[in-house]
């Protein structure tokens, strides 16, 4: 048995803080995870930077709102569904990602939740579990499936690492140059083809 788990934000949809960046015209929301490595302390800087602009939860919601997937995202994820059970795997959180999901045909995600005041101003956040994306695809593996996983930065790598096969999509270079393992797709085709290559390796002779 066999299961593809992706990465969200940069794999199947844009960049939810990097949109809100350019809504807001502040650009210290740019900063991802593509350039912090340390997740804890790229989401205190943010939540400072919030707290400092007074911009609640319904501001980024709002922004949410008018996003959609990438081109061609929800047919690649359609196609793959018809061949494995799909996971997303994502450190964003379910406060922000309900109408990105319904547009992808609601597949299964785990992510984390916001701690939110009874004014609406994000005030901390909870993970569902540390290094959950490592954590999930063990769990997988410790049901006896075969992983598959994709992503594009640095908190996709413990997935990737664990992972039966592991591959980026769309990845900076910066981070190319730091995991070279990885093997890197520059398009939903050229993932797809990897997935299926993965899928016939990892299936036992006979």
């Amino acid at each position: 048995m066999q299961v593809v788990c992706l990465d969200l934000e940069g794999v199947l949809v844009p960049e939810i803080w990097i949109e809100f960046s350019r809504r807001t015209g502040i650009p210290e929301f740019s900063r991802t995870t593509r350039d912090e490595p340390d997740y804890d302390k790229l989401m205190r800087y943010r939540l400072d930077l919030l707290s400092r602009h007074g911009l609640r939860l319904a501001d980024i919601q709002s922004v949410i709102q008018g996003m959609g997937p990438m081109p061609g995202a929800r047919a690649f994820l359609d196609e793959l569904r018809e061949r494995f059970q799909v996971f997303i795997l994502s450190d964003t959180f379910y406060e922000f990602a309900d109408p990105l999901m319904q547009q992808l045909g609601r597949p299964t995600l785990l992510c984390h939740r916001l701690v939110v005041d009874d004014a609406g101003f994000v005030r901390d956040y909870k993970l569902r579990q540390p290094d959950q994306k490592r954590m999930a695809v063990n769990a997988l593996k410790s049901l006896n499936y075969q992983v598959i996983a994709a992503g594009d930065s640095y908190n996709d790598t413990g997935m990737l690492m664990a992972a039966d096969a592991g591959f980026f999509i769309h990845p900076p270079e910066s981070i190319v140059a730091q995991f070279p393992q990885f093997p890197v797709n520059r398009s939903y085709a050229e993932l797809r083809a990897a997935i299926e290559g993965a899928s016939r390796r990892l299936l036992p002779p006979g």
